[in-house]
């Protein structure tokens, strides 16, 4: 196991009708104005950005809103967030949504104390500074509720690039279930495909002896493996929900990828494709983590063929270890094919000539 530090300061607050106490959350963290973050109609409609404005209004404190967010967030967004909190004097970032809003809403924080470009963190700078950051999280997906990273896409040249810093990790996060109830199947199943890709990009790795971290993580893979069918059949499952929804937590928080090299390949794959083609992250790694796994498989094959046997339940072949390996990869394949997710780039919609 290799050396590490770890810091994860979030709040967590679990469960149903917490986004009602969103205001003494905001005012525990010193939050005087905010802004709130948000996407597109559901929130609205559903009747949560009414509640959270009521929240903070109950609390005495004022905001100031800019929804708009799509999926795989851009930069002209940002843009005008950094902008709207310098000109209202925010003081604190409240996104309720999915990762992208998360994503989106960190940006915002960092870029509106940075006297330059925000994208330069989004090329190497790090995040040392930002306006606190809460979340009311609505998917269960990308894990940005608890970790130090966000992912932007630039529209000068569909760029999208990932930056990083515990800066960036929210001071509280509410997580209620019931509020991912409404998602549809397909979203539903595209987040826990990015779930599961955190959890690999983790599990896949060079350094020796980090059996806890292991377990850990083939403890998670097999709580989606076993919980996803039950949200697809069932969408008001709550208690399948609530499982996904802290295991999206913690495969993202890093708890565990501490002490180990981590790969992260399959996300640079699949960045470029969401870019080009506005498919969803998921989607896109449904269709990258089986095909990149075969093709550096015999890197690692014990590793590939030990995930096999423990999380996917194959038989060990000792022989021909490479048997078992390709077992459990096809199997993650199929599984990922039976929540409704693409199997290859045409399902994606990727063109032959690019």
């Amino acid at each position: 196991m290799n050396n590490f530090t770890f810091y994860s300061p979030t709040y967590f607050v679990f469960g149903k009708e917490e986004e009602n106490n969103t205001g003494k959350y905001v005012k525990r963290f010193g939050g005087k104005k905010v802004l709130i973050h948000f996407g597109g109609g559901s929130v609205v409609r559903s009747g949560l950005l009414e509640r959270v404005k009521n929240s903070l209004q109950e609390q005495g404190i004022a905001s100031v809103e800019l929804g708009g967010v799509k999926p795989n967030p851009r930069s002209g967004l940002v843009y005008e967030g950094i902008e709207l909190c310098r000109k209202e004097n925010v003081d604190f970032v409240l996104a309720v949504g999915g990762g992208s809003t998360i994503d989106s809403a960190k940006a915002i924080a960092a870029g509106t104390v940075y006297e330059g470009d925000f994208w330069d963190f989004y090329m190497g700078k790090p995040v040392t500074k930002a306006l606190p950051v809460g979340t009311i999280l609505t998917i269960a997906a990308a894990g940005s509720e608890g970790s130090p990273d966000s992912v932007i896409t630039k529209e000068e040249g569909m760029l999208k690039r990932g930056a990083s810093g515990e800066a960036y990790r929210p001071v509280f996060s509410i997580l209620n279930p019931a509020l991912t109830q409404t998602l549809p199947a397909y979203q539903t199943a595209c987040g826990i495909t990015d779930i599961m890709a955190h959890l690999f990009e983790r599990y896949f790795t060079n350094t020796r002896d980090v059996e806890v971290t292991d377990r850990v993580i083939e403890g998670l893979l097999m709580t989606m493996i076993h919980e996803a069918p039950k949200v697809i059949e069932n969408p008001n499952d709550y208690d399948a929900r609530a499982n996904i929804m802290w295991a999206g937590m913690m495969a993202h928080n890093n708890a565990v990828g501490v002490g180990r090299s981590q790969d992260w390949t399959s996300h640079d794959i699949e960045h470029e494709l969401s870019a080009l083609y506005d498919c969803a992250h998921g989607a896109g790694l449904a269709v990258t983590l089986p095909a990149n796994f075969t093709y550096v498989m015999h890197h690692d094959v014990m590793r590939f063929a030990k995930v096999a046997v423990r999380v996917w339940g194959c038989q060990m072949d000792f022989d021909h270890p490479e048997v078992t390996a390709k077992a459990g990869i096809e199997a993650l394949r199929r599984f990922f094919i039976s929540i409704g997710m693409p199997k290859n780039f045409a399902e994606l919609g990727a063109k032959e000539e690019d």
